[in-house]
C-alpha cells in the first residue's frame, strides 16, 4: 500500500470525528424514538442504513477502514474523476447493492501528458522524465482517446507515491 501523507491522516481523523459526532446525535434521536431497547435500536439501524464503510480510493478500488478492498465501478470512477487518495463512503444495501459517494476529495492538480498503451494497460506519461500514471480503460474509451494523444489528467497534489491518474479531457 502506498505511503499515506500527514494531510491524508489529518483529513481521515477529521472525517472520523465528524462521523462519530453525527452518529452520537443519530443514536440519541433513535433512542428518543424507540426507547432504550437495544434490539429495536440495532434493527432500526440496520434497516435504515445498511452497512456503511468509509475508505480510500487507490486508483481502482476502495480500501476500507476495515482493511477490505471493495471494487469501485470503473464507469463511476471515470465519470466522477476520482483521484487516488480520495475518501469514499460505501453503503451496502440489504439487497447487496453497492452505492459509493465521494466524501473527501484529496487536493489535486491537473497536468498534461501523452496516452500510452503497454501490455494491455493504459498510461499517461507526464513531464520531462515521463513519469507514468495508470488510467482506467473506461476513461480512455469515454474520451475516445488513442495512444499518442495528449490528455489532461488529475493527480494528487502530492504525487510522490501516486500510481494512478484520472482523465479530465482529451486534447
Amino acid at each position: 500500500m502506498a505511503d499515506v501523507s500527514d494531510k491524508q491522516i489529518k483529513r481521515l481523523r477529521s472525517l472520523i470525528q465528524d462521523a462519530e459526532t453525527n452518529l452520537a446525535a443519530a443514536n440519541e434521536l433513535l433512542i428518543s424514538l424507540v426507547g432504550e431497547d437495544s434490539e429495536k435500536i440495532q434493527t432500526a439501524r440496520e434497516t435504515s442504513l445498511g452497512k456503511v464503510v468509509e475508505g480510500v480510493f487507490d486508483g481502482q478500488n476502495m480500501v476500507g477502514g476495515d482493511g477490505k478492498t471493495y471494487p469501485v465501478p470503473a464507469n463511476y470512477a471515470s465519470k466522477s474523476k476520482l483521484v487516488q487518495g480520495d475518501i469514499l463512503k460505501l453503503t451496502i444495501g440489504d439487497d447487496g447493492a453497492f452505492m459509493y459517494k465521494q466524501i473527501g476529495p484529496i487536493a489535486r492538480k491537473q497536468v498534461v501528458g501523452e496516452l500510452q498503451l503497454e501490455n494491455g494497460h493504459y498510461f499517461v506519461a507526464v513531464g520531462d522524465k515521463g513519469k507514468k500514471y495508470r488510467v482506467l480503460l473506461a476513461s480512455v474509451t469515454y474520451f475516445k482517446a488513442k495512444p499518442g494523444d495528449q490528455v489532461s489528467v488529475n493527480i494528487p497534489e502530492d504525487d510522490a507515491q501516486a500510481e494512478w491518474a484520472a482523465i479530465e479531457a482529451a486534447l
